[in-house]
């Protein structure tokens, strides 16, 4: 694979993304499905919000934290075989252990642990991976490279979405634990081989080690200069209350639909709202990166923004509809398609050369940060539903309404580009 920049060619841009398809399917299926469906054999059913908010908080914090000083340190790191690809190897092979450890444990604090050493072996090699963009690709096509990589992941994300939500009803109706393997099974072979073909396809330069102490490296890892990069803040912002926005909704997605609707496969029907919803995202993801390239990414991420903000209003107001409730999830599927290639395209933009896997990293402060925050809402979804029947619901979609809108206008503070 060619490292010179002006000799970028198409292959290339699916060696660099190809991992994060993988995480996206480890990471979607996990949060959506199997991590859900895992703590009722658990948890006491009244409080299962309260605990997956709890769980998937302490997991997420850890992944702010670790994300940018694994790029940090791959900034400065000096392997003969490039800056990022050996924390990838190590990460994936680390990360692999602990994902069969979910199906290993049985109580609470078990999964407790091991999702968090999953977050943090994940995250190592999440944020040397997102450099490679701003590592390879011209300033002028990293909007297309931004499709590219929002496409894979959003194919990674219901690629297993619908198997394993079948698997894990099987294994919540008592079928037996080989259900769940099997879902485990499925997600670890699917990072095994994108790990493989990122090792072995992408080529680096070596890495020049730089002469800083790792303490300090640590310490320097979330250092931002305000003045200099006072857009770079704004984008962190912004970012954090729409990621808020949609990871809510993905969080409490399956409860949402078991309690509400009454169907009774509450997996498989949030994987089939999911697979509509990434459906929209795909018919936009690509074609989004490749416009931010010619009007800007601001307009493109505002519009986005402002339409997850119609299409959560538009699923409050269908009721116990399911039949609709899915078609708004198709909208807010066009949403995250087109926010997250415009978005990170911009994020791209905004880095200063030389720290791109850094602040990269840092922008996990909105993603994983985000990801955090929306899962505090737990105690007052269950806490709204003992006051009276899914009222707790009402103030998830009100939050989720306030986040889009706010992180929306916050995008109008990012000077133009």
């Amino acid at each position: 694979m060619a490292t010179n920049k002006s000799t970028f060619r198409r292959a290339d841009y699916l060696k660099i993304t190809v991992f994060g398809f993988a995480l996206a399917a480890l990471w979607g299926s996990l949060h959506t499905i199997i991590i859900p469906a895992r703590l009722l054999d658990f948890v006491p059913l009244a409080e299962k919000s309260t605990y997956l908010g709890l769980l998937t908080f302490a997991g997420l914090m850890l992944a702010i934290i670790v994300q940018p000083i694994a790029g940090a340190i791959s900034d400065r790191s000096g392997f003969n075989w490039g800056r990022r690809r050996p924390f990838i190897l190590v990460g994936t092979l680390v990360a692999m252990l602990f994902l069969a450890g979910i199906g290993w444990v049985g109580s609470f604090l078990a999964v407790f642990v091991i999702y968090c050493l999953l977050q943090i072996a994940s995250n190592t090699t999440q944020g040397p991976y997102l450099a490679f963009i701003p590592d390879m690709v011209p300033p002028g096509k990293r909007g297309l490279a931004s499709g590219v990589k929002g496409f894979l992941e959003i194919a990674g994300g219901v690629a297993l979405l619908y198997p394993i939500a079948i698997f894990m009803d099987r294994h919540a109706a008592g079928d037996g634990g080989l259900w769940l393997w099997l879902s485990l099974a499925m997600l670890g072979a699917i990072l095994l081989a994108a790990m493989v073909i990122t090792i072995l396809t992408v080529r680096e330069r070596p890495g020049k080690a730089a002469h800083l102490p790792l303490f300090s490296t640590i310490y320097r890892s979330f250092k931002i200069k305000a003045r200099a990069h006072r857009d770079f803040i704004w984008f962190i912002i912004s970012r954090l209350f729409i990621m808020m926005a949609f990871t809510t909704l993905q969080t409490f997605a399956m409860y949402f639909i078991m309690d509400v609707t009454g169907v009774p496969d509450p997996a498989a029907a949030t994987a089939r709202f999911s697979i509509v919803a990434i459906a929209g995202m795909l018919i936009v993801a690509y074609p989004a990166g490749r416009l931010s390239d010619r009007v800007g990414r601001r307009p493109i991420a505002l519009a986005a923004g402002l339409l997850g903000a119609v299409a959560i209003a538009l699923i409050y107001l269908s009721g116990q509809n399911l039949t609709l409730i899915m078609l708004c999830g198709g909208l807010v599927g066009i949403s995250f398609g087109a926010f997250m290639s415009s978005n990170w395209a911009l994020a791209t933009d905004l880095v200063p050369k030389g720290e791109e896997a850094r602040y990269l990293g840092l922008t996990n402060l909105a993603t994983a940060g985000g990801a955090a925050l929306a899962r505090l809402i737990g105690p007052l979804i269950d806490f709204g539903n003992r006051c009276s029947p899914n009222l707790g619901y009402s103030f998830m979609f009100l939050a989720c309404f306030i986040y889009f809108i706010v992180g929306s206008l916050l995008l109008l503070k990012i000077g133009r580009r």
